[in-house]
């Protein structure tokens, strides 16, 4: 019999070391012994294993293992929280923000700042982008922490290559290459921030259910508020090693809608991302909800985006948006404002809220017939508004949901709009994860 290839041999040991390094991200800490019980090889293969894990700084061992097993206990293992980590950085059409995740999936710095992107050119929001960067790295040098990688959640269509905005109507890109652009001290790529939200969404326990949300006598806490001001676990609970895990949230199959400006959706199915034959799926800010009705700037008419986006609600509130903007600057403000006033009983802007409900409501419902998820998670700005658009959304899911005895869980996002910058520092942890091996070798 032949002796295996160098290239199958390679494969084997990126294997092995991810299936290590996994095992201890999802149940750490672990003894030697029980990585080898839960990924079935033999110890003194993982033991090999393991000491390439530690002298690459992604693990370290802890001291004795639980007390209970059977046999002499060993060191404990666990995912190394000051070795390896992911950057996150997402580009708003009035913000630039950045933060870093380590591996147990816990935010180690986050720095934001205000920025009017629209229809400025790219090379200045990523110089501007890239001192941001910078910060973040200085930052985590004091730490311990190396960055693996960075990706930048942007509010368009990606291509493939992870490098070229095909489109993002809100800044006013098309065509973009932002590949030269990047931050060069790490690989960096570029994603869809729909898709990184529901990424995070799936490491991160969604909030309360429509059917347990507050109705709207109260403004609703910014969701995600305990995750925006510095430090903490990305995902609450126990299992502090869960986010970095990649485990499963509540659902494996589900749609995850975000709103701020504009609005975009991305669907996981079976656990697994789901991005269409160009990578564009996911633009149900672009479904015609009223065929015949306003201009988009897609070039449609009667969009969702022109309803429910956040200029329309402006709009329908009676508030100009370039006023709004101007008084009410930076991320989720506009969003708190009109919280604010609808829990203060404004009924022109509870009245607006509706419209973008009901309008939502007959767009998820039509993509609920096509693709029959078994929850609906709404983020981004959505999440704040949740008392007021969500009864509108139900009423609609329940006018037009083909089969009426389908259930459809309809839950709100419990980092609203912090979900596309954590799952762009997640998406950086997953490939440690997935090639732990890379970082080995470097």
């Amino acid at each position: 019999m032949s002796a295996p290839s160098p290239r199958t041999q390679q494969a084997l040991r990126q294997r092995n070391l991810s299936l290590a390094l996994r095992a201890v991200a999802a149940g750490g800490p672990l003894s030697r012994a029980a990585v080898a019980a839960r990924i079935g090889m033999t110890r003194a293969g993982v033991a090999a294993v393991v000491d390439e894990l530690l002298r690459a700084g992604l693990l370290v061992e802890l001291g004795p293992g639980r007390p209970g097993t059977v046999g002499r206990p060993g060191s404990a293992l666990a995912l190394n929280d000051r070795g390896p980590c992911g950057l996150g950085a997402e580009i708003g059409v009035d913000h630039l923000a950045v933060c870093a995740v380590d591996l147990t999936g816990r935010i180690r710095a986050r720095v934001a700042a205000d920025a009017a992107n629209r229809d400025r050119p790219p090379a200045a929001v990523l110089a501007r982008l890239t001192g941001l960067v910078g910060e973040v790295t200085e930052e985590l040098r004091g730490e311990g922490l190396t960055p693996a990688g960075l990706t930048v959640a942007v509010p368009g269509l990606i291509a493939r290559d992870e490098s070229t905005v095909v489109r993002a109507p809100n800044l006013g890109w098309q065509g973009v290459d932002l590949g030269p652009l990047l931050p060069s001290a790490s690989p960096a790529r570029v994603g869809n921030e729909a898709n990184l939200g529901a990424l995070a969404e799936q490491r991160v326990p969604a909030g309360p259910g429509a059917d347990e949300a507050d109705r709207g006598e109260r403004a609703a806490e910014p969701a995600g508020a305990g995750h925006s001001a510095g430090t903490g676990p990305a995902r609450p609970g126990p299992g502090r090693g869960a986010a970095a895990a990649g485990s499963p949230g509540p659902w494996r199959n589900f749609l995850h809608v975000s709103a701020e400006i504009g609005i975009g959706a991305a669907l996981v199915m079976d656990g697994e991302l789901q991005r269409g034959a160009h990578g564009f799926a996911g633009e149900l800010g672009h479904v015609p909800v009223r065929p015949q009705g306003r201009p988009c700037a897609c070039g449609g008419r009667g969009c969702l985006e022109q309803y429910a986006g956040e200029e329309a609600v402006l709009r329908a509130s009676g508030l100009d948006p370039g006023r709004a903007r101007a008084a009410h600057p930076g991320p989720g403000a506009r969003i708190a404002m009109l919280a604010a006033r609808a829990a203060d009983g404004d009924a022109r802007v509870r009245a607006a809220l509706r419209e973008a409900g009901g309008a939502l409501g007959i767009a998820i419902a039509g993509t609920v017939n096509v693709l029959d998820p078994e929850a609906v998670v709404l983020g981004g700005a959505l999440a704040g508004l949740a008392p007021w658009v969500v009864p509108a959304v139900e009423r609609e899911l329940g006018r037009r949901v083909a089969d009426p005895a389908r259930t459809v869980r309809l839950a709100v996002s419990a980092l609203g709009a912090e979900g596309p910058l954590l799952g762009a520092a997640l998406s950086v942890v997953d490939a440690v994860l997935e090639a732990p091996g890379a970082v080995a070798a470097g």
